[in-house]
């Protein structure tokens, strides 16, 4: 579990939807399709993803390659 979850492909499919998650919010919000409530929940979802993925990020290179 703890290699599948510090592969690569995982921690940049993170980031890339915390990434497109905060540019839909973005968009969304300046077209006033959301409330403010709405804006700050799906904010905040968008920040935990790409924080995870950095995490992830730094113990993948700590940990480093499995095999070794």
């Amino acid at each position: 579990m703890l290699e599948l979850l510090l592969q690569r492909s995982t921690v940049v499919t993170l980031a890339v939807i915390g990434g497109v998650l905060s540019l839909a919010v973005s968009v969304l919000s300046a077209r006033g399709v959301l409330s403010e409530s709405a804006i700050k929940h799906l904010n905040k979802v968008a920040y935990v993803f790409m924080g995870l993925s950095m995490i992830l990020f730094i113990a993948a290179g700590l940990a480093g390659p499995f095999g070794a």
